[in-house]
């Protein structure tokens, strides 16, 4: 347990941004699970306006800490993996 004032600000300092974290990846999990839901109903249109939208929610993620570089460039890449293998179809 923290003993002195500068832990416990820490400690509620943390609590207060694995909220906000928190509250950002669900954010971006609601643009994927859209996407996904829009290639699964066939909407080439729908999918590429949830592309969009999508794609835009991952980087603000990655440009706020929350996911990695690396992790949010694959999610993206993947993403457009799959748009262009439904619009070719």
């Amino acid at each position: 347990m923290a003993n002195n004032p500068g832990a416990r600000k820490a400690i509620r300092k943390i609590e207060a941004r694995t909220e906000v974290n928190k509250a950002r990846r669900t954010r971006v999990r609601t643009f994927l699970r859209k996407f996904q839901e829009a290639v699964s109903g066939g909407d080439a249109a729908a999918a590429k306006a949830c592309f969009v939208e999508a794609q835009s929610e991952v980087m603000r993620a990655v440009s706020k800490g929350v996911v990695h570089k690396n992790t949010g460039s694959r999610k993206v890449s993947r993403l457009a993996a799959q748009l262009k293998k439904m619009s070719a179809a």
